[in-house]
């Protein structure tokens, strides 16, 4: 489960929730699944072309968290737009990021203070806000949640893969305890898929949807019966008439015991008599998709063409 930091003595609070005291990590070692590109950036101290990056030109309201170990460094508050071809922000969250002297001896570098990723650089007096202060981040060295500081406290977030985007996030929305979601890609081998892409069967992406949940009103298992009543986890090649790789049925789970519960959950609906065909994958990069995806029968006023609620269980 990614990891959100509230600075208390060493006290940890989860994207998810789960509050902890967490280990000391080695520096630069790699806590999760990541691409070539990610990896360069966050552990060699790479930098991302300009003007390139997934979170450049975002508006929405949220959390920006460390990509490597989950970490929340930013609130979309304090984002603005420098016209430097990276985000920028000018503040962080008290105590999340890390200063220090570049390996060039000018700039200054900044670091998750919990995982020492790479995040980028940080230049002062140059006038764009009050603060004085810009934060040039990496887009991809983070990660982002449509979710506030405060609301991450009792959240947990899951990610389900079941045909197309639009009708699992229509259903995920009207559910209780649902605080966000949002649609994107994830299981492929090239960073920020687009689209076209995706569907031209080039990067490997599943269609995938991430929902962010109150845990004080519902859980992870009541999330995954969900997702298991509104599509068929039965079919191989698709969902409904939408065929393809990229609209497989997969859990992209973020720890072990949603893995469990998962697999318990499969288990019950093989019990009775469904040959359920529903991957279990360690969750690797969600890349958010293009903004007219988001909500789309929200924004459209339609209803999903195959995607129906079905008790299974």
């Amino acid at each position: 489960m990614k990891k959100i930091l509230f600075f208390l003595p060493l006290l940890m609070l989860s994207c998810t929730g789960k509050s902890q005291h967490m280990e000391n990590r080695t520096p630069n070692a790699p806590q999760g699944r990541f691409l070539p590109e990610e990896s360069r950036v966050l552990f060699q101290k790479g930098t991302e072309r300009p003007f390139s990056g997934l979170y450049e030109k975002l508006e929405a309201e949220g959390t920006y968290c460390c990509k490597n170990c989950g970490t929340a460094l930013y609130q979309s508050s304090t984002k603005f737009d420098a016209g430097c071809g990276w985000p920028s922000f000018d503040d962080e969250v008290p105590g999340a990021v890390r200063r220090q002297t570049d390996a060039d001896g000018r700039r200054t570098e900044i670091l998750c203070a919990n995982c020492d990723a790479h995040l980028g650089h940080v230049f002062l007096g140059e006038g764009f806000t009050p603060k004085n202060t810009r934060h040039c981040v990496n887009s991809v060295s983070l990660d982002f949640l449509p979710v506030s500081l405060s609301a991450i406290e009792t959240s947990e977030t899951a990610i389900f893969a079941g045909g197309c985007f639009w009708g699992v996030e229509h259903y995920f929305l009207q559910a209780p305890g649902v605080l966000a979601t949002e649609v994107g890609y994830i299981g492929g081998h090239k960073a920020s898929p687009t689209y076209r892409e995706v569907c031209a069967h080039t990067t490997g992406h599943l269609e995938a949807t991430r929902v962010v949940f109150d845990t004080t009103k519902t859980n992870f298992e009541e999330m995954a019966k969900l997702f298991f009543n509104i599509h068929d986890p039965t079919q191989t090649d698709g969902q409904g008439p939408d065929l393809g790789d990229q609209y497989l049925s997969a859990i992209f789970y973020l720890d072990d015991e949603q893995r469990v519960v998962s697999e318990r959950l499969i288990g019950q609906l093989r019990a009775k008599g469904y040959d359920v065909a529903t991957e279990l994958r360690p969750a690797s990069t969600f890349w958010r998709a293009e903004d007219y995806h988001q909500q789309y029968y929200e924004h459209k006023g339609t209803q999903p063409y195959c995607h129906a609620f079905k008790n299974k269980f």
